[in-house]
């Protein structure tokens, strides 16, 4: 499966970003998001499942981050709200092997990362 991630920019903190992945064939992959920032290890920010029914979010994004899917583009998207400098990383869009996950190595198929950065 091949992914193209889209939607990274420069903001400020408060401000609102909606970053897409476009999925080639169908949709029928747990989806996740990771993202790095400079310095720092990856990190497994968000996951859905195919149905779109099962969610994951991290901690740090919980209330703030809305993961989901669109069938019929094949996209799925992240948008992310009330965002803050800490946000500020890579954001890469990955696919599971299967349409649910159990870990983050399920995650097998990664897109190009797109950059967020949240000034102060």
């Amino acid at each position: 499966v091949q992914l193209q991630a889209s939607g990274g920019g420069l903001v400020q903190a408060g401000e609102s970003l909606r970053l897409s992945c476009v999925v080639s064939g169908r949709l029928v992959y747990a989806m996740g998001w990771f993202r790095q920032a400079p310095g720092k290890g990856r990190e497994f920010v968000t996951a859905i499942d195919w149905s779109g029914d099962h969610t994951f979010y991290t901690d740090a994004v919980k209330g703030r981050f809305t993961n989901s899917r669109d069938y019929v583009k094949n996209t799925v998207y992240l948008q992310m709200n009330s965002l803050k400098p800490e946000d500020t990383a890579v954001y890469y869009c990955t696919a599971s092997r299967l349409g649910t996950w159990s870990s983050e190595t399920d995650f097998t198929s990664w897109g190009q990362g797109t950059q967020v950065t949240v000034s102060s």
